[in-house]
C-alpha cells in the first residue's frame, strides 16, 4: 500500500511541477515566439551571420580575402567574383563577409559591458535609493548631455582606433538607457513583499539585490542588450567610416563604405552595395527579432 500511495502522490506533483514551468514567462515567450513567423525567420537570419562569422574566423569560409592582385582591380561581378572586386583586387564579398566578424565581435562585448555597468549602477540607485540614487542619477545625466556621437569620437581619439578600444568606449558610453530602466524597475521590487521576506530571514543587501530582484528584471535586461546590440553595430561602422574605428587592415563594413567615396566616381557601386546590404539585412533582423521578444516578454500580454 506504501508504494501506490507514493505512485499516486507523485505523479500529480510532477504534472504540477510541468505545468508551473510551462505557465511562466520565459515559457510562454518561447511558445509565442515560435508561433511567429517573422520572428522565426529573423532568428535564422542572425543564426546565419553569427555561422558565417565563425566560419570566416576559423578560415573555412574565405581564407583569402585579404589577397590582392592589381589586374584585377575594380572588377566588375563576375562567375568568380560574385560582388566584385575592390582596388587592390581583393573580393567584395569575402570583405564584406569578415566585416560581419567584426561587426558581430563588437556588438557582443560592446552592447556586453553596457549592459554589465548599466546593470550595476541602476541596481544600487534603484535598491539604495537616497544618496547613491542621487549621485548616480547625476553622473548618467551628465552623460547624456553630451551627444553620443562626440562623445565615442572623442574616447576613440584618446585611446586610438583598434577592436579592443571599440569594445570599451562603446561599452563605456552605452549604459545610460539600460541604467535608467533598471533603476526604475528596482524601485518597483525591493518593496514587494517576497523583498520585505528576505529581509525578515536576514537577507543581505547582495542577496536581495542580486539573487532576488535582478532574475525578476531580466527579461528587461535581455531586450535592452537586443537593442544596444544594434546601437553598437551601427556605431562601429560610422566610426570605421571616420577613421576612428577598427586599425588598418580590418576588414569592416564602414571602411568598405568610406572606400566607396572613391570608388563611386568610377562607377564601382558593388562595393557600396556589399557593405550597406550585409549591415541592413542583420541590423533588420535583430530589430525585427527584438520586437517580437519585447512582445513575447511582456507579461501583460501574456494571456491575449
Amino acid at each position: 500500500m506504501g508504494s501506490v500511495n507514493v505512485s499516486t502522490h507523485t505523479i500529480p506533483v510532477a504534472e504540477e511541477g510541468a505545468k508551473a514551468n510551462r505557465n511562466s514567462l520565459w515559457w510562454d515567450a518561447y511558445y509565442r515566439l515560435k508561433k511567429d513567423r517573422i520572428a522565426v525567420i529573423s532568428f535564422w537570419v542572425i543564426v546565419f551571420y553569427v555561422l558565417l562569422a565563425v566560419g570566416c574566423r576559423i578560415g573555412l569560409l574565405f581564407p583569402h580575402f585579404a589577397e590582392t592582385n592589381d589586374a584585377l582591380s575594380y572588377a566588375a561581378p563576375n562567375a568568380n567574383h560574385w560582388l566584385g572586386t575592390d582596388f587592390l583586387g581583393r573580393d567584395v564579398l569575402a570583405r564584406a563577409a569578415h566585416g560581419t566578424y567584426t561587426s558581430l565581435l563588437v556588438g557582443f562585448f560592446g552592447s556586453g559591458l553596457a549592459v554589465v555597468i548599466g546593470t550595476m549602477f541602476g541596481a544600487l540607485a534603484g535598491y539604495f535609493g537616497g544618496k547613491v540614487d542621487d549621485l548616480i542619477v547625476w553622473l548618467y545625466t551628465t552623460v547624456s548631455t553630451i551627444p553620443y556621437i562626440l562623445l565615442v569620437i572623442a574616447f576613440s581619439f584618446v585611446l586610438g582606433a583598434g577592436l579592443k578600444v571599440l569594445c570599451l568606449v562603446l561599452g563605456l558610453t552605452g549604459w545610460v538607457g539600460i541604467c535608467r530602466v533598471v533603476r526604475g524597475e528596482y524601485m518597483k521590487h525591493r518593496d514587494r513583499e517576497y523583498v520585505q521576506a528576505c529581509t525578515a530571514i536576514g537577507a543581505s543587501h547582495f542577496r536581495k539585490a542580486f539573487i532576488h530582484i535582478l532574475p525578476n528584471v531580466t527579461h528587461l535586461i535581455l531586450i535592452q542588450f537586443s537593442l544596444g546590440f544594434v546601437g553598437v553595430i551601427k556605431a562601429e561602422v560610422i566610426l570605421s567610416y571616420l577613421g576612428l574605428g577598427v586599425e588598418a587592415g580590418t576588414p569592416s563594413w564602414g571602411v568598405m563604405i568610406n572606400d566607396a567615396a572613391q570608388e563611386l566616381p568610377r562607377e564601382v557601386w558593388w562595393g557600396l552595395a556589399a557593405a550597406t546590404g550585409f549591415m541592413f539585412f542583420l541590423v533588420l533582423a535583430f530589430n525585427l527579432f527584438n520586437d517580437a521578444l519585447r512582445d513575447a516578454l511582456d507579461p501583460k500580454l501574456k494571456n491575449k
